[in-house]
C-alpha cells in the first residue's frame, strides 16, 4: 500500500495594497486567505509610501482603490510603471463605473472589481501571476539568446584576426623554415651550426602549432573530410595519448562498437582529441583518472536549448572526462574563448579549447561541459552520423618521388619572402621558374612568353584576381597545365571554388614538401587532392 501523501504545501502570495480604508484592506486578506492562500501583506495611502514599499520588498501583486483622499488607481498605476517592476495591477473599487473601468484597462490595469464582489479576486491574481511568469521566461530566453548572439559576433570578430594572423605568420614561417632547411643541406646537420639551424627549426615548427590552434579556433583550417571511425581514431591516438599524460594519471577508454561513423578531418580529431587529454591532465596535478568514451545518441527538441547551432538527428559521440580539480560556472562560460586560461603564466596559451570548439563547428557538431570546481569536468562532442562509406583511419604513406626537373613553372605569390624561398629551391632542382607577384604580373609576363608552361604554383588568396580566377584564365589554353595551390589559410569560399584537378599546399611547407608535391604534380596522374 502506497504511504499516504502529506498535506499541500501552503499558496503564499504577497499583495501590496493601495487602500485607505484598513476594513477594506482586510476583506481582500480574507478573501485570498479563505481561498487557501498564506498572505503577507502591506498597506499604504500615498505615492511616496508606495514607492518606498515597491523599492525596499518583493511582491506579486499590486491591488490598489480607484479613489482615494490624496491618491488614485491611476497616479499608482504611473508610480509602478517609474519602478520598472513587472507585476499585476488589479484595480477595486466600489465606484468605478464601466467607462473607467475600460479607461483603466487600457492604461496598464490588468483587471478590475467591484467591493463586496470579490469572487473574482483569486482568479485574478492567478491569471496575472502565470502571465507575470510567462513574460518572465520569454525575457530570460530571449536575454540568453542575445547574449548567445554577442558570444558568437565577439568570436567571429576574434576569428577575422585570427586568421589574418595566421596567414601572415605561416607566409614568414615558410621562409624561416625553408631557409633553415636548405643551410642544413649545405652545412650538415652535424656541424655546430647545423646544430643551431635545428632549433631554428624547432622554434618554428613550434610556431606552426601555435597558428594552426590559430586557424582551428578562426575555422579557416583546410579540412579533408572523410567518413571516419571515431574508435578507429582514438585507438591510433591511444599509444601517444598514453606519452602525454603524467605517469600519476591512468586512461580508461570504453568504445562502443557501434557507433556512428562520421564526416570528419582525422588530423583534426586528433588535435581535439590531444587538446582535450592534455586539458584533463593539467587538471590533475595530483594524480587521477581520464577516461574516453565514445557511443551513439539522438538530439531531439528538448536538447536543443543547450546546443545552440544543433539540429535533430543522430549523432556519435566522443567524452573526455577526468577526475581533476573541476571549473566553477564562471570559468565555464569562458573556457572556449581564446587566449582565456586558467593556468599559471608560461603554462598555457589559451588556445587548446578555442581550437577544439572551432574545429567541432567547422565539422558540423557541437560540444557540451559538465563540471563542478572539485569534481573533475566532462567535455562531450556530438557530430553527425554520415551515411557515406567508412575509409580507414591509418596514417597514408607518402610517395617518395624524385624531387629534379626541367618543366616550366609560373610561380605567383604577393609574399616577397616565400616567393623568392620557392624560387631559390626550383630553380637549384632544375626548374625554370617565371615568377610575379600578382595574376595580373603573371599574365603580362606570360603575354609575350611562347614557350612551355608545365605547372602553375600560386597563392591562393592573392588582390585583385585571386589564384582560382587565374587557373580558370589559363587552364582553356594549356588543357595539359598542372595546378598547386599554396594558402596560409584558404576562405571557405574562394576554397570551394577552385578548379577540380589541382592540388592544395598548406603553409609554412618545406622544400622537401615543395619539391615533392610538384614532382607528384607533373609526374602523377590528374587527381583532386587536398594532402598537406
Amino acid at each position: 500500500m502506497p504511504p499516504a501523501s502529506g498535506p499541500a504545501a501552503p499558496k503564499r502570495v504577497r499583495i501590496l495594497v493601495v487602500e485607505d480604508s484598513p476594513a477594506d484592506a482586510e476583506l481582500l486578506i480574507h478573501e485570498l486567505q479563505s481561498g487557501g492562500y498564506e498572505v503577507a501583506a502591506t498597506r499604504v495611502e500615498t505615492a511616496d509610501a508606495l514607492r518606498s514599499a515597491l523599492q525596499t520588498d518583493t511582491w506579486d501583486v499590486v491591488i490598489s482603490d480607484y479613489s482615494l483622499p490624496k491618491f488614485s488607481a491611476p497616479e499608482a498605476l504611473m508610480v509602478l510603471r517609474e519602478t520598472g517592476r513587472d507585476l499585476p495591477f488589479i484595480i477595486v473599487s466600489g465606484t468605478i463605473g464601466e467607462e473607467t473601468a475600460v479607461e483603466s484597462l487600457r492604461a496598464g490595469a490588468c483587471d478590475f472589481l467591484i467591493k463586496g464582489r470579490l469572487a473574482r479576486l483569486i482568479p485574478a491574481i492567478e491569471r496575472e501571476r502565470r502571465e507575470i511568469e510567462l513574460r518572465r521566461e520569454r525575457t530570460r530566453e530571449r536575454q540568453a539568446l542575445e547574449e548567445q548572439l554577442r558570444h558568437a559576433q565577439k568570436m567571429e570578430a576574434i576569428g577575422q584576426l585570427a586568421g589574418g594572423i595566421a596567414h601572415d605568420f605561416n607566409n614568414m614561417l615558410t621562409a624561416i623554415l625553408g631557409y633553415a632547411e636548405l643551410l642544413t643541406e649545405q652545412i650538415g646537420p652535424d656541424k655546430p651550426i647545423g646544430v643551431d639551424l635545428q632549433e631554428i627549426v624547432i622554434a618554428a615548427q613550434r610556431a606552426t602549432s601555435l597558428t594552426r590552434q590559430l586557424l582551428a579556433f578562426s575555422r579557416k583550417q583546410t579540412i579533408k573530410p572523410v567518413a571516419l571511425s571515431l574508435n578507429a581514431v582514438v585507438e591510433t591516438l591511444e599509444p601517444m595519448l598514453r606519452r602525454l599524460i603524467s605517469a600519476n594519471v591512468s586512461i580508461r577508454t570504453k568504445l562502443d562498437r557501434q557507433t556512428h561513423v562520421v564526416l570528419a578531418d582525422k588530423t583534426q580529431l586528433e588535435q581535439v582529441l590531444m587538446n582535450l587529454v592534455v586539458n584533463a591532465r593539467d587538471a590533475m596535478p595530483d594524480g587521477g583518472t581520464l577516461a574516453i568514451e565514445t557511443g551513439n545518441t539522438t538530439l531531439g527538441a528538448s536538447d536543443l536549448a543547450r546546443l545552440p547551432g544543433a539540429v535533430e538527428g543522430e549523432y556519435a559521440v566522443i567524452t573526455v572526462s577526468d577526475t581533476g580539480v573541476g571549473m566553477t560556472p564562471e570559468v565555464q562560460r569562458r573556457i572556449f574563448e581564446p587566449f582565456y586560461t586558467t593556468k599559471e603564466r608560461g603554462r598555457g596559451t589559451g588556445l587548446g579549447l578555442a581550437a577544439v570548439y572551432g574545429i567541432v563547428k567547422q565539422l558540423g557538431g557541437n560540444i557540451w561541459v559538465e563540471s563542478e570546481s572539485g569534481r573533475g569536468s566532462s567535455f562531450t562532442i556530438y557530430l553527425p552520423r554520415t551515411a557515406a562509406a567508412l575509409v580507414s583511419a591509418a596514417p597514408r604513406r607518402e610517395r617518395s618521388t624524385p624531387p629534379i626537373g626541367r618543366e616550366t613553372i609560373l610561380l605567383v605569390e604577393d609574399e616577397s619572402g616565400v616567393r623568392s624561398f620557392a624560387r631559390t629551391v626550383l630553380v637549384r632542382y632544375g626548374y625554370n621558374v617565371i615568377e610575379a607577384e600578382s595574376s595580373e604580373q603573371a599574365l603580362t609576363e606570360l603575354s609575350g612568353y611562347d614557350g612551355p608552361l608545365d605547372l602553375l604554383l600560386t597563392d591562393v588568396m592573392l588582390s585583385g584576381m585571386d589564384g582560382g580566377q587565374l587557373a580558370r584564365h589559363l587552364t582553356p589554353g594549356r588543357p595539359n597545365l598542372r595546378v598547386i595551390f599554396m594558402s596560409g589559410y584558404a576562405d571557405p569560399s574562394v576554397e570551394e571554388a577552385l578548379p577540380d584537378g589541382c592540388d592544395l599546399m598548406e603553409k609554412p611547407f618545406t622544400a622537401h614538401t615543395l619539391l615533392s608535391r610538384v614532382r607528384e604534380s607533373l609526374g602523377g596522374s590528374r587527381v583532386v587532392t587536398r594532402a598537406s
